[in-house]
């Protein structure tokens, strides 16, 4: 089966076709942009991606080696209903669908029970956290990793597994489509606003993914927020694990629900202090509080849940921190700029360059830097930059002068995450 992946170069999108490729199918794809996924997905032989999404050049593979499915991610129908691939291949009888149905079918076909890690936060460190777990006591694993990871592939599938690890977002409602076996709810705040207009939408849609799931491992807070009643089968969390030696509260925290969610279903059978051994060990993942060089740090964060916890985690390393922020997607900063205002406490200076802008709404006005700013209580450690070459000066005189510089990035191709690897 040839299975054709739109928006390849997406976290989501990109380990799935690893995936599918690993267990055998013809795979081939597409993105509008290039970037460092993209070339990721071709050093591991994907090859067969090309660069814009235009009707001829979709056509073309297609003559090639018919396609027998189109997996598009949610920004391709978002952004462009009428897209000329999925127009092509409706027009053509080729069968199309989001991830989730593919997924589910591949599942479904290899016998996978599903264990589905959803939250405001966390997500992919925990993710991450559940396959190291796994592969560390030789559990055969398969799974989806919206990030790098250096003890494996961000897709792999493994033909002796049971369970299969997914990040299951909530974008788009796509975490809904699914039935996991053993869901891990890291944590419920509010996001994705054009999706969920009110916060109580937003909790209601995680509500609904823990009826569709068998059993759930949850946090006491969030289960008094959502009003769930848990039953016999489900885990409620309320401690967080001192004997963890991870920096950073939020992963001490996503590696205890780790441990103790898969200890209750009975999917790991060690005892606790050895768990708790391999979870120490943990060698993090890429763009979370990752260390690009000697002072300098790349971080995904961008809600101001994760914004905060990257921040604390900076601290716990260095009392002298610097931020380097770019927000991801101006329609966001319509709803979270008032929270601005205490949420850089404790940063010693911070660089504000613009907004990441992706699926934007063309009717909002584009928040700049220095109306943002604005929003801050200390707004004197603040000023608006660009990636350019003054920001790389300031860069190197603060990491010269012993300050930890983090850059907060939650953008892809062109973002300011490739920015500082490029100048790292």
């Amino acid at each position: 089966m040839h299975i054709f992946f739109s928006g390849i170069g997406g976290t989501a999108i990109g380990p799935l076709a690893m995936i599918a490729k690993q267990a055998g199918y013809e795979v081939s794809g597409s993105d509008k942009q290039d970037s460092q996924y993209i070339q990721y997905l071709k050093s591991h032989g994907l090859d067969n991606i090309h660069i814009g999404q235009s009707q001829e050049k979709i056509e073309a593979v297609n003559q090639d080696l018919p396609i027998d499915w189109y997996v598009y991610s949610s920004a391709v129908a978002i952004e462009n209903p009428n897209a000329p691939e999925l127009k092509y291949c409706q027009q053509n009888g080729i069968k199309t669908s989001k991830r989730d149905e593919f997924l589910n079918h591949f599942i479904d076909e290899q016998n996978l029970k599903l264990i589905a890690i959803a939250g405001t936060h966390g997500k992919t460190t925990t993710t991450a956290m559940v396959v190291w777990l796994l592969k560390q006591l030789d559990i055969p694993v398969s799974y989806s990793v919206g990030a790098k990871i250096p003890f494996g592939d961000m897709g792999e599938f493994s033909p002796d597994s049971e369970y299969f690890v997914l990040e299951a977002d909530e974008f788009d409602r796509n975490f809904l489509a699914f039935h996991p076996y053993l869901s891990l709810i890291t944590g419920i705040d509010w996001d994705h606003h054009e999706i969920f207009p009110s916060r109580a939408n937003y909790q209601e849609a995680f509500a609904d993914f823990i009826d569709n799931s068998k059993h759930t491992a949850i946090w006491l807070d969030d289960a008094e927020t959502i009003g769930f009643k848990p039953r016999r089968s489900d885990c409620v969390i309320n401690s967080h694990g001192t004997k963890l030696k991870l920096v950073g509260e939020v992963n001490r925290q996503d590696a205890w629900q780790v441990i103790v969610g898969l200890q209750y279903q009975g999917i790991v059978k060690k005892d606790l202090s050895e768990l708790i051994d391999i979870m120490n060990r943990f060698p993090g993942l890429s763009r979370r509080f990752e260390k690009l060089a000697d002072n300098f740090y790349t971080d995904y964060a961008h809600t101001p849940a994760k914004i905060r916890g990257c921040i604390q985690t900076a601290l716990e390393v260095s009392p002298n921190v610097v931020i380097v922020y770019e927000p991801l997607t101006n329609r966001r900063q319509h709803f979270i700029k008032d929270e601005y205002k205490d949420l850089f406490t404790g940063v010693k200076k911070l660089y504000w360059v613009p907004s990441y802008l992706a699926r934007e709404d063309p009717s909002q006005e584009v928040l700049s830097p220095l109306e943002l700013i604005e929003f801050m209580d200390n707004k004197q450690i603040a000023e608006p930059a660009e990636l350019n070459e003054e920001l790389k000066k300031h860069i190197d005189e603060h990491r010269a002068a012993g300050d930890l510089v983090v850059c907060i990035s939650g953008g892809g191709g062109g973002s300011l995450d490739e920015w500082a690897r490029l100048n790292s």
